[in-house]
């Protein structure tokens, strides 16, 4: 029944997106993020979905007239150049023909990311976008919070099978970050079941997120909680629920858990903590010592054993810097770096904008929430290899746009949204402003 479910699902989005490019890309999104093929057991689980989404949306790409050029902005600037990068290095690499799986994987992530920024332009658009990624990952977390709660969290939580985020402490993150993006679309929403709904769906991911036992998501969650307060309006009712949360959260968990989160402290009696900071020496060595980096796979023997103080503990980076530096050397580091700072700049411009009529006031809250859930990443990402994953580039999409809509004050040629519970926010459609 599920295969039918979404067989029948993506064949109607596949003829949505012959008259509306657009919604291809919000239906790759969804495969890729929330790989739901992976929770069918026939022949839906292994069916080229994605493919054909992407095909069918290459195809529209090539006549359509609403396509624009994806260069909007120094993040996209930056974003090419590391697409390119990563290529020389993974051509310039130690394994050509064994990093290609891994290199393919990447580039249909980022191919799809320009052919975004080529499709994307209006409100609606941004919105879409935002509930798909929200939702994807939302329902993920809302089921894995339940989890947890239902098992007294003796379990961990996993990612969908097969993706970038199937690991539990990849999956984590994954969620922690999410957190920020349902706040930012609890605050369009008018009906106070719906902000409800949504404080709720924050609830269950946050709960997800430590219950997959993961500590680098302790320490993100953490970060993220106290800039979501800092910048909060209401940090008084903000700070009970957050306290009561980690309240609830402190007395819900298992012995296995405390045991777990305890070793932080205590990194070096802990093999895999050990084993992170061994990888991190390596890729250190690897950076100084090859332009290029070695390609997608830097958790070699021979590399562990020329550049890591402990040899033996050849494990990969857990964390995007160095994983990024391992991989594709300074340069590559420095090109990711400059993909956050400059969406970090665009997001703190929107913040900034205070002064826009109400209609287009929303992008205020976009650039404070993107820039909350980038710490999550920033901090979290420290400890886990996530430097690939969907979400942090589908968030420069939405803020590079949401910066073009501003500037071109597109606000007065759109269509005006109806405000309140039978409208999602963003996304219904009514007459042009006259």
């Amino acid at each position: 029944m599920r295969d039918i479910v979404l067989l029948f699902m993506v064949g109607a989005g596949l003829l949505a997106t012959i008259k509306r490019p657009w919604i291809g890309v919000m239906l790759w999104t969804w495969l890729s993020i929330m790989n739901p093929h992976r929770y069918t057991y026939g022949i839906a689980y292994s069916a080229p979905l994605a493919a054909a989404t992407a095909g069918i949306l290459m195809l529209c790409l090539l006549i359509t007239k609403e396509r624009e050029s994806p260069f909007k902005g120094p993040p996209v600037t930056f974003f090419v150049a590391f697409v390119c990068w990563i290529t020389l290095s993974w051509l310039f690499g130690f394994d050509v023909s064994g990093d290609y799986d891994q290199w393919k994987k990447v580039m249909k992530i980022d191919v799809m990311i320009i052919v975004a920024l080529m499709l994307l332009h209006s409100k609606q658009h941004i919105f879409a976008m935002l509930w798909v990624c929200v939702g994807s990952l939302a329902l993920l977390g809302i089921k894995g919070g339940i989890f947890t709660i239902t098992t007294a969290g003796a379990h961990r939580v996993w990612g969908p099978p097969g993706s970038f985020i199937e690991d539990n402490n990849e999956f984590a993150l994954s969620l922690v970050m999410t957190i920020p993006l349902i706040r930012f679309l609890q605050l369009q929403l008018k009906n106070r079941w719906g902000r409800f709904a949504m404080s709720v769906s924050m609830f269950l991911c946050a709960v997800a997120a430590i219950g997959t036992h993961s500590r680098g998501a302790l320490v993100a969650i953490t970060a993220m909680a106290v800039t979501l307060w800092w910048r909060g309006k209401k940090k008084f009712g903000m700070g009970i629920f957050l306290g009561l949360s980690a309240v609830f959260l402190a007395a819900f968990m298992p012995a296995e858990w405390y045991d777990r989160m305890s070793t932080i402290n205590t990194y070096q009696e802990d093999g895999s903590a050990m084993g992170r900071i061994s990888a991190w020496w390596t890729a250190w060595g690897i950076a100084k010592n090859h332009l290029f980096g070695v390609g997608f796979n830097a958790a070699r023997p021979e590399l562990f054993a020329l550049y890591s103080p402990v040899p033996s503990n050849n494990l990969v980076a857990h964390s995007i810097y160095f994983q990024v530096m391992g991989h594709h050397g300074f340069i590559g580091l420095f090109l990711f770096l400059a993909i956050g700072a400059a969406t970090w700049r665009s997001a703190a411009w929107l913040r900034n904008h205070k002064t826009l009529p109400s209609e287009a006031r929303w992008v205020v809250d976009l650039g404070n929430m993107i820039q909350v859930s980038m710490v999550g990443f920033a901090v979290g990402g420290a400890f886990l290899s996530l430097a690939y994953f969907d979400l942090i580039y589908n968030m420069m999409v939405v803020i590079v746009i949401a910066r073009i809509w501003v500037e071109k004050q597109r606000w007065k040629t759109e269509p005006m949204y109806a405000p309140g519970w039978r409208t999602i926010p963003g996304l219904a459609s009514a007459p042009k402003a006259g």
